[in-house]
């Protein structure tokens, strides 16, 4: 039983309900962009190379055996999309926290004992 009780309290972290968010996020995401790619990017380039379709170019090397390089261009062209996508969302991420970083600390308000002690010391001064 306390095998279940760990791996609940393991399920539970906020960190693996966050990965399990971005993951779900991500594959969402990734969607998003092999559209953007095989049905918005690629057909103008296409259109630009002379009307090539990227995703049926491929190599027949025996019946049956193809090698379809035209869908691993749209691949490569999804990863840098999304990497890029990446690198500018954590780029931002950064820029933000180094002005959290930048910002002065405001040092807490002095307890009210302190404010007492420091007024009588004033009057005894005096």
């Amino acid at each position: 039983m306390k095998l279940v009780q760990e791996f609940k309290t393991f399920a539970m972290k906020g960190n693996v309900v966050d990965m399990a968010v971005g993951i779900i996020i991500g594959a969402a995401f990734g969607k998003i962009v092999s559209s953007l790619v095989s049905d918005v990017i690629m057909p103008p380039i296409g259109l630009l190379l002379g009307g090539i379709d990227f995703s049926n170019l491929s190599v027949s090397l025996a019946d049956g055996v193809t090698i379809k390089y035209g869908l691993f261009i749209n691949t490569v062209i999804d990863f840098i999309i999304v990497a890029f996508a990446i690198f500018i969302m954590i780029k931002g991420m950064n820029s933000l926290k180094k002005r959290e970083e930048a910002k002065p600390a405001v040092p807490p308000a002095p307890r009210e004992e302190v404010v007492l002690l420091s007024q009588i010391r004033d009057l005894l001064k005096k």
